[in-house]
């Protein structure tokens, strides 16, 4: 198979031929049809997370055929059309795990950070954590549900039935819970970059009701704030944008250093939480929202020898929404 690699930090992927992997009893060996472009993966291949695996196959954002199986996959069946997320294995005996917090489990595996991901023509996953992608959505509409949809749900459901909701960072998951807080009949407000004109405009096209740059206060108080940039000096500005009892959720897997911040910004009840990962829970629960109130997914494609190219693009900010790899057929 075709794959491109991480090999080093900070250093391009290497495209290389692979043997095809053979599925274990609980995998799914899959044809890749589209793997989303996270910037998870940036933080991997910039080195600002520590210890994945190498050499890796990045990408967590899958969607493939399924074209082999082990000998216990009972939940699929040749040809089925499959999700792969972030959250690839749990070991399903921790304390995490046995009150319903696998997110936190003590041994989880993530795919594209310890397990071989989707930056390839085939791939295989545990079927136990895969999801069925619904009919209404292409495969490389759907890619972006995988990550951006998933934590950035997650996310979302941390801020309970908080009306007015601020979104730091307009990228892939912004755009996709910006439709559906808005179907939901919630009032949302975008923070984009200074002087980011394309974000701006683009959120405005989703029907939020405000768009701002991030370092300037939204029209009212927010009842809560969900961040995806990562940029560290974000919080103490959210921290001044929520009303008291407001919720600030940092749903990143990385940020860069929080800078100091007077404790007024956070008294008044208001609540500084951050993300982890993702249960199977929250796939069932997104993907049920997204049948109700669907969403629309902006991708710009990328064939999987420009991997390099669209890791760049991300990293630059070229593009509204999100970059999505296809491996040709």
């Amino acid at each position: 198979m075709r794959a491109q690699v991480f090999l080093q930090a900070k250093q391009p992927l290497q495209e290389v031929e692979l043997a095809t992997p053979v599925p274990e009893r609980h995998q799914v060996l899959l044809s890749v049809r589209a793997c989303g472009v996270c910037r998870t993966d940036l933080h991997v291949v910039d080195g600002e997370l520590a210890k994945p695996k190498l050499p890796l196959v990045p990408g967590h954002e899958i969607v493939g055929r399924v074209v082999g199986m082990g000998s216990d996959v009972d939940n699929f069946a040749l040809g089925d059309r499959v999700g792969v997320p972030w959250l690839g294995w749990t070991c399903g005996e921790c304390a995490y795990c046995r009150r319903g917090q696998e997110n936190l489990c003590t041994f989880a595996r993530f795919t594209g950070y310890q397990i071989d991901g989707g930056y390839a023509s085939h791939t295989v996953a545990d079927a136990r954590y895969c999801f069925r992608i619904p009919r209404a959505y292409s495969d490389v509409e759907a890619a972006p549900l995988l990550c951006a949809g998933l934590i950035g749900y997650r996310a979302l459901r941390m801020a309970g039935d908080a009306r007015r909701i601020g979104l730091y960072g307009f990228g892939a998951a912004a755009h996709i819970l910006a439709q559906l807080c808005v179907q939901e009949g919630r009032e949302v407000y975008a923070f984009v970059r200074p002087g980011d004109e394309q974000a701006r405009s683009f959120a405005l096209k989703l029907g939020v009701v405000w768009c701002g740059n991030s370092n300037e206060p939204p029209p009212q108080p927010l009842d809560a704030a969900l961040i995806f940039a990562p940029a560290g000096d974000l919080i103490p500005a959210s921290l001044r944008a929520v009303d008291k009892g407001g919720i600030v959720i940092c749903a990143g897997i990385h940020m860069s250093d929080i800078p100091a911040f007077a404790y007024d910004l956070l008294w008044g009840e208001r609540v500084l939480r951050s993300v982890a990962n993702l249960t199977r829970f929250d796939g069932e629960a997104f993907f049920a929202a997204i049948a109700k109130h669907p969403v629309r997914t902006e991708v710009h494609t990328y064939a999987l020898s420009d991997a390099n190219r669209a890791l760049s693009d991300l990293r630059a900010g070229r593009f509204s929404g999100a970059a999505v790899l296809v491996p040709a057929r």
